[in-house]
């Protein structure tokens, strides 16, 4: 086989002197295709030869699924957990919105393994994936706001405070400033731009793809591999920051829920696996992962195979992700809050309602023309369920419950300085 593969490739070469070099690869191609069901792929050298994928085997397919099923059941159970026990919607549905990062990225990159061998599916299915992963940053931030009882209580608590410069959280260019409104609104604002600007490059990724234009690991000015990458790397390295501001200005009032393995574990299924993409195509760009022409009989695009080891992986870390956020978004918390509810209190949800809720993504659009209207901008939001209320020694008093459904928020005028 390997004898005619080269026959193959030097009569392609003699037919296609006369003609570009793209040509050439072209015709290679077609005329590769015409063996029937193999892979080929681009040995050092630069030769065309029959070689196995492990990526496309069933023992790949099979380990792949393995994990991915593990992770969803592992996951799928922790989501019904917290909507049998949906005693708090206002931090529950963040939660949940979270935990669906598992099923999303783990059953996308199963499908995107199963389908290695159909030119570039992978960068349709991805998309999905990588839209998400925005929503995810946004819902990290909002249910770190829920836990601190909203902006206004963590206003009350941070307002006027001297920012401290520390170079491990990015701020040692904000010295001598203090916080403020305007701070809050630079961290909701540096997050819900990523849940735009993701959407959009996942759709002009497609767009090129389409046109030939985009390829894994293709830095060449003319694609738009390149750009995509740089504007995806300011995007999600602008949202992050913004995290990282928000948990120097609140670690200790964060502390009691701990912060730190809920925001290792999601940054890194979200910022990890970028670089590792990344790393991937480039050692396919380098040579050290071959480059596949043929994966069973269908021609392929430059980045497939680099493409198919970042969802292979993908698919098993999902499975220690998947354990990793049942400990850090436990719903035992929840669970004890409905077993001590009185006896002649009805339940506030059904599992049905509080998934419907969950998936509304209607506050996140109210979230973001609060955060970006010109007319907002000095105002804070307070939840109607918690007001706070003074004590006489000038502190924060307790709170006190209005009702036990889903609160509306008001705001209130404030005039802070901006950030």
């Amino acid at each position: 086989m390997n004898e005619s593969l080269e026959e193959i490739a030097n009569s392609t070469v003699m037919m296609a002197s006369d003609h570009s070099v793209q040509d050439s690869s072209s015709l290679l191609v077609s005329n590769l295709s015409r063996m029937g069901n193999m892979t080929v792929i681009i040995s050092k050298n630069g030769t065309p030869e029959e070689d196995q994928i492990f990526l496309n085997t069933t023992a790949a397919q099979a380990l792949s699924g393995i994990f991915v099923w593990s992770a969803l059941l592992i996951t799928c159970h922790q989501i019904y957990s917290h909507l049998r026990s949906y005693t708090v919607p206002n931090e529950q549905r963040y939660i949940i919105r979270i935990l669906f990062i598992v099923p999303i990225y783990a059953f996308d990159s199963w499908l995107s393994l199963l389908f290695i061998s159909n030119d570039q599916y992978y960068v349709y299915f991805d998309s999905v994936r990588d839209c998400y992963e925005a929503f995810v940053i946004y819902n990290f931030l909002s249910l770190s706001f829920e836990y601190l009882g909203g902006e206004s209580a963590i206003m009350a608590e941070i307002r006027g405070k001297q920012i401290r410069s520390s170079c491990l959280y990015g701020t040692c260019c904000l010295a001598g400033m203090s916080y403020s409104i305007g701070f809050l609104r630079f961290c909701k604002q540096a997050t819900l731009q990523f849940c735009v600007v993701k959407p959009i490059m996942s759709l002009i990724t497609i767009l090129l793809q389409a046109f030939g234009k985009y390829h894994d690991g293709d830095f060449n000015v003319t694609g738009g591999y390149l750009y995509i990458t740089i504007i995806y790397n300011v995007s999600v390295s602008l949202a992050l920051y913004a995290l990282f501001l928000f948990y120097s200005a609140t670690s200790d009032l964060l502390r009691p829920y701990e912060p730190v393995l809920k925001f290792l574990t999601i940054k890194s299924v979200i910022f990890l696996s970028f670089w590792q993409g990344m790393v991937l195509a480039i050692l396919e760009r380098c040579g050290v992962i071959p480059e596949a022409l043929l994966i069973d009989g269908h021609h392929v695009g430059a980045g497939t195979v680099a493409a198919g080891w970042q969802n292979f992986i993908t698919c098993i870390e999902m499975f220690f992700a998947a354990i990793a956020l049942r400990y850090a978004f436990t719903y035992n918390v929840y669970q004890q809050k409905k077993s001590h509810a009185p006896d002649n209190v009805a339940p506030m949800h059904s599992i049905s309602s509080g998934l419907k809720e969950t998936i509304n993504p209607g506050d996140m659009v109210q979230d973001a023309i609060h955060n970006f209207s010109p007319a907002y901008q000095q105002y804070t939001q307070q939840s109607t369920k918690e007001v706070v209320q003074p004590s006489q020694n000038g502190k924060l008093g307790p709170s006190v419950t209005k009702s036990p459904k889903k609160s509306d928020k008001i705001t209130l005028i404030d005039t802070d300085d901006e950030f």
